[in-house]
């Protein structure tokens, strides 16, 4: 895990991170009794954290706006993105199964990954150094945030769209398939009964996020 050391990240026990890279079908496979889940659940908490401190100090908003833009920034879209930017998915470990699907490089996973090294930073090194990592990795998309695609909210752009005929938009899972750590969903959405999108992913708000991009692609077209 030479890649911490770029970000000045100097582990003073190791096993934080072995944990943090670890996919529960690894740990299946290995009959081990550990996961990243609870570091994940540890690092989404801190994200939101520093993420709103930043906001409330740099941006002249009201509430509302502001846990938009945060939402934004602490998505599966966005925590994807940081994850590409940094790597990760070459530190992940998944089971054989999941390898020959491509689990290193899925969204789903790499997305809860960098939230559960967030959370291996924390309690290795303390709030002071994973903010300095966020400060690192996250804010330059904050500060440049007319180029980063990820913030678009598709569901909002519809829903604005079809409001103007007072209209709504529904989303419907019609399938669910994989298994129960590694599901894929497809979601269609429906306006007046008609289907305007259809999209999968790994999680159902992934596919609906796709399924209004695709609704909102058809209309321009």
């Amino acid at each position: 895990m030479n890649f911490l050391r770029k970000y000045n990240i100097v582990p003073k026990n190791i096993e934080y991170y072995n944990i943090a890279f670890t996919h529960t079908s690894y740990s299946n496979e290995h009959n081990l009794n550990y996961n990243y889940e609870r570091l994940e659940f540890l690092g989404d908490a801190i994200l939101e954290l520093v993420v709103t401190d930043y906001l409330y100090r740099n941006e002249n908003a009201k509430e509302g706006e502001m846990t938009k833009l945060r939402a934004s920034y602490v998505c599966e879209n966005a925590l994807y993105e940081y994850a590409k930017e940094i790597e990760l998915n070459n530190f992940i470990k998944v089971g054989n199964g999941e390898r020959k699907s491509g689990g290193q490089n899925k969204k789903v996973i790499m997305a809860d990954v960098f939230e559960a090294l967030l959370g291996a930073i924390y309690l290795d090194l303390g709030y002071d150094k994973v903010k300095e990592f966020v400060e690192t990795v996250v804010f330059p998309h904050i500060k440049n945030k007319e180029n980063n695609d990820f913030l678009r909210d598709y569901k909002s752009e519809l829903q604005e769209v079809v409001q103007t005929s007072r209209k709504s938009v529904i989303y419907e899972v019609v399938n669910e398939s994989g298994p129960a750590h590694n599901k894929t969903f497809e979601v269609v959405a429906k306006v007046e009964g008609i289907v305007y999108g259809k999209a999968k992913a790994g999680s159902k708000k992934e596919a609906e996020q796709l399924a209004a991009k695709e609704a909102l692609s058809k209309k321009a077209n």
